[in-house]
């Protein structure tokens, strides 16, 4: 078979399986299988395939059929324009994330310290270090052994260092912080049997569960934060589509002001923030 040939099968192989994206995961895993770009898959396309690569191609689409996450096929997520290494262990980061990130980024300042909970692989801080362009401390925590340890991978890979704590929130959390920023489980157990199966069915239940009305981690998170806050300390989260009037409601609850609700790129709702008044 061709490698035209190749491709042609998988696209039809993942198009009866279902999958909406089903022409651009079939091409990302022959890239990947074969180590192709596109440039050179039109100079080779009327060429056979190794009968091992092939091999080694249909397995992975039969995964992928199963509703395998593409990403966790390839080990690799791209975020904030930097390659992450994911695993089951861990959430895949989302290009919806990419608006915490960017907001966070209007306000550091070099000396500053943040933490990120519930890091999962990292992307937010390890991508806040990397774009600050500035001098800034940054620690991250998760409950997860694992997830730290593809965290610190990931670190290592972006050439940033971060101080990794595996923590239930601020349970083993010490000092205080210019800004904490982080994107906690917030599906509301009800509805996670409507996801995706790609995400009911492989992403890590934990990083999802955000109790019976999704709100739980931000209640904590504001109620216990202020004192892991310096003054004026800010605190960012990522929210879902639906949250952003609750989540702000209960950090002006909590003395928290400024208080904004910012919509990503596909217009919902995805970051509200907010920062404590300055100590006179």
């Amino acid at each position: 078979m061709t490698f035209e040939g190749a491709l042609n099968y998988g696209k039809d192989l993942l198009k009866a399986a279902g999958i909406a994206d089903y022409q651009l995961d079939a091409w990302y895993l022959m890239e990947y299988v074969c180590k192709l770009d596109k440039s050179q898959y039109y100079l080779r396309g009327p060429e056979e395939i190794e009968d091992e690569k092939f091999q080694e191609y249909e397995l992975l689409l039969k995964k992928r059929g199963e509703r395998v996450p593409l990403q966790y096929i390839t080990g690799v997520q791209e975020f904030m324009g930097l390659n992450f290494k994911v695993d089951s262990h861990v959430l895949i980061p989302r290009q919806d994330t990419e608006t915490l990130v960017e907001e966070a980024l209007k306000i550091l300042e070099s000396g500053m310290e943040v933490l990120d909970l519930c890091t999962g692989s990292g992307c937010i801080i390890i991508s806040l270090m990397k774009y600050a362009g500035k001098e800034i401390r940054g620690t991250a925590s998760d409950i997860s052994k694992q997830a730290l340890l593809i965290a610190k991978e990931n670190a290592k890979g972006n050439q940033v260092e971060v101080e990794w704590v595996r923590s239930d929130l601020f349970q083993n959390i010490t000092g205080t912080y210019d800004m904490i920023v982080s994107n906690p489980p917030y599906i509301p157990t009800g509805t996670i049997g409507d996801l995706m199966p790609e995400v009911r069915d492989f992403e890590p239940l934990e990083a999802l569960d955000g109790a019976e009305d999704g709100l739980m981690f931000y209640r904590k998170i504001v109620q216990q934060g202020r004192k892991f806050l310096k003054s004026n300390g800010y605190l960012y989260f990522e929210i879902g589509y639906d949250q952003g009037g609750r989540v702000a409601f209960l950090m002006e609850e909590y003395g928290f002001r400024n208080v904004k609700v910012i919509k990503d790129l596909a217009g919902h709702d995805r970051v509200v923030c907010g920062n404590l008044p300055a100590v006179k």
